[in-house]
């Protein structure tokens, strides 16, 4: 079993390229969903690296909190507010850029300078999604009159970035096993 499993690691490696595929492109095309770009604009209000794509000119982005829906609900106060903030914009941007960082990790499977840039920017975008632990009010449970709030106490928000850091370290792993075959063709 110990053998089957060590020969089997190029093998695994391309299985972590498709299931990076696979989170990839399901996330990055539910960015075109109205629900969904309304779901992240806490993180993407609150980042320094993503909040200068929201349109500030036209909207208030600081109140936010305001224009919440609840996934599944329709507000349409809320939803004309995403449309001047820029919020269904920028997450359709988001949403197509991290659908071909998927692919780009996908192609890695034949194409190791492809997978290079996939792994390398799967390892990046993590990077600025694991950031939001420090910038996002949300990721932490409220103090909503109870005991049990606050650091170290995630919210469903902050779990979900939390697992970030996984994604952060398959990237660099495929990065590497493609930095590794790059070397290994320029022996040949």
């Amino acid at each position: 079993m110990l053998e089957l499993l060590a020969n089997s690691q190029k093998n695994f490696i391309h299985f972590l390229r498709i299931s990076i595929f696979i989170v990839m492109a399901w996330i990055g095309g539910l960015k075109a969903f109205h629900y969904e770009a309304e779901g992240i604009i806490p993180f993407v209000a609150n980042s320094p690296f993503m909040s200068f794509m929201l349109n500030k000119k036209n909207s208030d982005t600081d109140n936010y909190k305001l224009h919440k829906n609840k996934e599944g609900e329709v507000v349409s106060e809320n939803v004309k507010w995403h449309e001047t903030n820029g919020t269904y914009a920028f997450s359709h941007g988001l949403g197509t850029a991290i659908v071909l960082i998927g692919i780009s990790v996908l192609l890695g499977i034949s194409y190791p300078k492809i997978g290079l840039i996939g792994g390398i920017l799967t390892a990046g975008m993590s990077f600025v999604t694991f950031s939001f632990l420090i910038t996002t009010p949300e990721v932490w449970v409220p103090d909503l009159g109870g005991s049990e709030h606050g650091f170290p106490l995630l919210s469903g928000a902050g779990r979900l970035v939390l697992k970030d850091i996984i994604m952060m370290g398959a990237g660099l792993v495929i990065a590497s096993d493609s930095a590794k075959s790059i070397l290994n063709l320029k022996k040949i």
